[in-house]
């Protein structure tokens, strides 16, 4: 069957998958929009800080202001839904606390509120859908773990580049092929500098938040996407912060092989990005069996050694409800980290920090992100990305250099760093367990 004809059967049976959402900025905004367009699936409850934004997006999807109810009492949050009706608040913990609420989704790209939410909702046996890829990269591997104990869903979004990206993995491996490489093209040109000052005038006419836009020009969000999906499919960063070539869809197959073939890796296995091919996604592989490469050949795949696939698109939040109609319904996860984790963002200095400084978030002015192989982050204990906000530092560090544990003092009161502790005992232990 379907997932229309599912959702459809499933609407028509008098259900809705009820979905929870943290997070009602760009992301959020366009999620709400796209489920009333479909079957079986809406946003029954939205939580935001900003006041009022969580009813702008309901709004923004043609949703009537006698359908919203805004309040922070669980009870009235109850009575609401049950009565089909729509839920405001700016309490985000109140969701995962709403028994009629069939998952909870994740969207604002801030790793504690990533952390704290997708806790709460795996605690409450609730299924989660991680737009957070920042506290994914950091914690994914033992919320994983924590939801399956509890029986319920972990899972990345279809739509963004790690979920996009393991489709074609997905597909490339299950057919027997050797990938060597998977990636997704960078959308904006890379600086290492950006900050919110610098972006400012950009962000708003594109009509986003300036730290997200930042965070993508200064690269942080790429190497997060890529963490997320280097654990989810066992692939490590090539080097350091990845090569990032210029490349076209014609000459992935070219590029993105070992050195002894002609192009730029140093191992197979590995997960990278490029300029010039987004806002696209691909993997790369290849096969030594000599049928299977005439035939390969003969549809127009190239040459070979070494095929590309490649999606020249991905639709962002857009796709995030084939993902939760997949939990919800049928139990499947687009993408999440099983296995103990193989890539990590590590903490780079983005401008000259001085001791007694507190690190601001992602996309700010303090540090972006670079992808590094995990042993070699704990071999030289490097700071996970996702544990610098709210961490101050202890001793100065040029602009630059990559942080360690023993350079700052992390707030031990975050729930994603009570998190990370676990996991990192989890991932010292044998087998991962």
């Amino acid at each position: 069957m379907t997932l229309q004809n599912l959702l459809k059967e499933y609407q028509q049976a008098g259900n809705l998958v009820k979905v929870g959402l943290v997070g009602a900025g760009q992301m959020g905004e366009g999620l709400i929009c796209q489920m009333e367009m479909m079957y079986g699936v809406r946003a029954f409850a939205v939580a935001d800080v900003a006041p009022g934004r969580a009813v702008q997006a309901f709004q923004s999807a043609n949703l009537p202001d006698d359908l919203i109810v805004e309040t922070n009492r669980l009870d009235l949050a109850v009575a609401a839904i049950e009565e089909g009706r729509r839920l405001a608040t700016n309490d985000a913990s109140l969701l995962s606390q709403i028994p009629n609420l069939d998952i909870i989704v994740e969207a604002t790209g801030v790793p504690e509120i990533g952390a704290k939410v997708a806790l709460d909702a795996i605690l409450n046996r609730k299924h989660v859908l991680q737009m957070n890829v920042e506290t994914d990269a950091t914690v994914g591997y033992l919320l994983r773990k924590m939801a399956k104990a509890a029986n319920v869903v972990y899972t990345l979004t279809a739509g963004d580049e790690p979920g996009t990206t393991m489709e074609l993995f997905d597909f490339a491996s299950s057919l027997g092929f050797e990938v060597v490489c998977a990636g997704k093209g960078k959308n904006n040109p890379l600086d290492r500098t950006s900050n919110p000052d610098t972006v400012a005038e950009k962000a708003r006419m594109r009509r986003m938040n300036p730290k997200m836009l930042a965070s993508f020009e200064d690269g942080t969000k790429t190497m997060v996407e890529m963490t997320s999906l280097g654990n989810a499919i066992g692939f490590v960063p090539d080097v350091r912060g990845m090569h990032g070539p210029a490349v076209t869809a014609a000459t992935l197959s070219k590029v993105y092989v070992p050195k002894e073939a002609g192009g730029i890796l140093n191992q197979t296995g590995v997960v990278e990005y490029g300029l010039g091919v987004s806002p696209g996604v691909f993997v790369v592989f290849t096969t030594d069996h000599p049928k299977i490469i005439r035939d390969l050949q003969y549809l127009s795949m190239g040459s070979g050694p070494y095929w590309a696939l490649y999606r020249p698109y991905h639709l962002t939040s857009l796709e995030t409800p084939i993902s939760i109609a997949r939990a919800v319904l049928k139990g499947e996860t687009t993408a999440a980290t099983d296995y103990p984790p193989v890539a990590e963002t590590i903490t780079v200095a983005k401008k000259d920090l001085k001791a007694g400084e507190t690190i601001d978030g992602l996309g700010g002015f303090c540090v972006y992100g670079l992808i590094e192989r995990a042993d070699v982050a704990r071999q030289g204990g490097l700071l996970p990305l996702g544990l610098a906000p709210g961490s101050q530092l202890l001793r100065d560090v040029a602009q630059g250099e990559p942080l360690t544990y023993a350079d700052v003092k992390v707030d031990e009161s975050l729930t994603i760093v009570h998190l990370r502790r676990l996991q990192d005992q989890q991932v010292a232990a044998p087998n991962g367990k």
